[in-house]
């Protein structure tokens, strides 16, 4: 090779570097959560269509972009950056709205000095090896200028995990049975990692209310200080209720996962109490307690809005939830298949349980 030269591959690898170079620096920084507006949206590992294809992303999907360039978006996706197509990323709800499969959606009003990020399930977590569906992520708000700002509360939307009523994981950290029936009957060694919710009388999927529910609870959290742990925020998230349950005892001070029963009577909200033959379980025996107390203090809160309640706010229900919690945990049932899930309705709700959470935090 004559000096000055470059070989047909050198001279490749340069051009591929400076145009590297180009597009990285022709990135506008933005801090913004975005939500897909495609029924299924490629995740690139560099901003072109013959770049590797890292996941795909479904439609009402929040997430958290961070660089603007013309067609692409940058997106932060488990600690690491990744491109999508800018034209399916939309700053609203309308898309996911539009759709009967896609999950209700509330635009995020990020407060100043709340920071988003990523997380996800470890191996080295206690627990995470139980797990059997935990390659999601979930939405860490730290709200560094909260007067809350230290208190990490857990927003678990129930469902919404596709596939995870065909897989099953221990009811139990120990294999021992399930002692109350439930989703999963009393007995049962294995129960349904996710289990895909009821339908409501008017036909919307239980997944789609709770999101909705999550999702405006989330937002009242962050403007009263709070940071908040968002376990699922579009249609599908691939965690199932251990994984879910993993993250809670890792990076947040309580865990709050949000259902409707299956039930048709109007019934109320409750909680779902610790059954006394799980009080002596490992870790149960060290958080039954703290997990009673809360409960009680979202049904003071939610009674406070002028909610129903059903008999005295709570019932044993044997948990994988609960079994696997090292945080106060609670499953709240807000109503049943034949309750009001209006907006205003839903807005009530969250109302009431923020105020359960800072009186528990705060008594």
């Amino acid at each position: 090779m004559k000096k000055g030269y470059l070989t047909a591959a050198a001279a490749a690898a340069l051009s591929a570097a400076m145009a590297f170079g180009a597009w990285a620096a022709s990135f506008q920084t933005v801090n913004q959560v975005m939500y897909v507006n495609a029924n299924s949206l490629n995740v690139r590992t560099e901003p072109s269509t013959t770049a590797g294809k890292a996941q795909s992303l479904s439609r009402g999907t929040a997430v958290q972009a961070n660089g603007i360039s013309g067609e692409w978006a940058r997106i932060s996706l488990g600690g690491k950056n990744y491109y999508v197509a800018s034209r399916y990323l939309s700053s609203g709800n309308s898309a996911a709205a539009s759709t009967a499969t896609a999950a209700a959606s509330t635009p995020v009003s990020v407060p100043e000095g709340v920071t988003v990020s990523d997380v996800s399930v470890s191996d080295n977590l206690r627990f995470a090896s139980s797990s059997k569906i935990k390659t999601g992520t979930a939405k860490l708000y730290k709200n560094a200028k909260g007067k809350y700002g230290d208190k990490v509360i857990c927003v678990n939307a129930g469902h919404g995990t596709s596939g995870g009523e065909r897989v099953k994981t221990l009811s139990h950290p120990d294999g021992s049975p399930k002692v109350t029936g439930g989703t999963n009957q009393r007995g049962a060694v294995e129960s349904m990692a996710v289990s895909s919710g009821m339908t409501f009388q008017d036909g919307t999927p239980e997944s789609r209310v709770t999101l909705q529910e999550a999702q405006i609870l989330r937002d009242v959290l962050l403007k009263r200080g709070f940071s908040v742990l968002m376990i699922r925020e579009g249609s599908d998230v691939q965690l199932d209720n251990i994984a879910r349950t993993v993250l809670a005892n890792n990076y947040a001070a309580c865990h709050i996962a949000v259902h409707w029963d299956s039930t048709s009577s109007d019934k109320g909200a409750y909680f779902m109490s610790v059954p006394d033959g799980l009080k002596k379980m490992d870790p149960v025996s060290s958080t039954w307690q703290k997990s009673e107390a809360f409960g009680e203090a979202l049904i003071g809160g939610l009674r406070g809005k002028g909610v129903k309640i059903f008999g005295g706010g709570s019932m044993d229900v044997d948990l994988t939830q609960t079994s696997y919690s090292t945080v106060p945990s609670v499953d709240i049932e807000l109503g049943d298949k034949v309750s009001d899930h209006s907006e205003a309705t839903l807005r009530k709700l969250a109302e009431g349980l923020a105020d359960g959470v800072t009186q528990y935090f705060t008594k």
